[in-house]
């Protein structure tokens, strides 16, 4: 079965989805739109803007969204997905391109998550940190036993798990990490601590946004971050949504339930190929490739 994934925060590139605009009329005509939508020309920003401008929340996570969603788009009849996920922001890009939300709602949508998580990293000094080589539920202990806001943020594949939580927090996590023997533990250069409970703030604004958007029936299951399983239920799709901000994305199991479905071939839509590398690590044959343009 064919299986299109679509990446989240850290993917971008300057110049991402510039030869889609050149080239194919129906792509300028989506960026175009997206520029009236946001009210400023992150098209700019993405073609020709520096990495700086780039890497602001606002501005990464509307960028990545866009290049996924219409390339997706422009792949015509060739984007026929029989099942799909996103990482994070990504699962909204696999919404979209499989019908759940209109291209302009899950825009708006994408745009109000990045400006609510933006705010929640203003609010408490947050970060987190990559964990390599050691099981997860090591990792999950020690984040239990630490006294302040430390979780399991990402679980990417079989020996990497990522970390969530407050400044204090991550740096005592990490030295106790280490001493139990993970090969790395190294914070990473995010905002804030995402997909941890210091994003409720987040969560709770983005909420009412995403009950008031019309959602339908998607054309394939999307598997969803929250608990790794197909939907196709719209209410289902918005309450797992609603929950994400502040649980684990759960790719490593995503990747090995889409497997255990039948899913025999992924191909990321997208700026970049991490998932592509996350894919080979939970199956070291599967069947993978990574689309950045046509």
């Amino acid at each position: 079965m064919k299986t299109f994934i679509f990446p989240g925060q850290g993917a971008q590139f300057i110049g991402m989805g510039q030869d889609l605009y050149d080239n194919v009329p129906m792509a300028k005509e989506l960026f175009e739109k997206a520029n009236e939508i946001l009210g400023f020309r992150i098209t700019d920003i993405m073609f020709s803007g520096t990495d700086e401008q780039l890497k602001q929340t606002n501005v990464t996570q509307p960028a990545i969204f866009l290049h996924s969603v219409i390339l997706a788009k422009s792949l015509g009849d060739d984007f026929k997905p029989e099942m799909t996920a996103g990482h994070s922001l990504g699962e909204f890009s696999a919404l979209v391109s499989a019908g759940a939300l209109s291209f302009e709602d899950g825009l708006k949508l994408v745009a109000k998550r990045a400006d609510a998580m933006q705010k929640a990293c203003e609010q408490t000094p947050s970060t987190m940190a990559a964990v390599l080589a050691l099981p997860d539920n090591v990792v999950e202990e020690v984040c239990a036993s630490i006294d302040d806001i430390v979780v399991a943020a990402n679980y990417n594949c079989p020996g990497q798990l990522v970390i969530s939580g407050t400044n204090e927090g991550i740096d005592k996590a990490c030295v106790k990490l280490l001493e139990a023997g993970a090969k790395r533990a190294l914070k990473l250069n995010v905002g804030g601590a995402f997909h941890s409970p210091l994003m409720e703030p987040a969560r709770v604004e983005l909420e009412a946004a995403i009950n008031n958007a019309p959602f339908t029936t998607p054309v394939c299951p999307v598997y969803q971050n929250v608990d790794a399983k197909p939907h196709t239920d719209p209410e289902e799709i918005k309450n797992n949504l609603i929950s994400q901000l502040t649980a684990p994305v759960r790719w490593t199991q995503i990747v090995e339930n889409m497997i255990a479905d039948g899913a025999s071939e992924f191909i990321e839509l997208g700026p970049g190929s991490v998932l592509q590398g996350l894919i080979k690590k939970v199956k070291r044959d599967a069947v993978c490739q990574s689309k950045s343009t046509l």
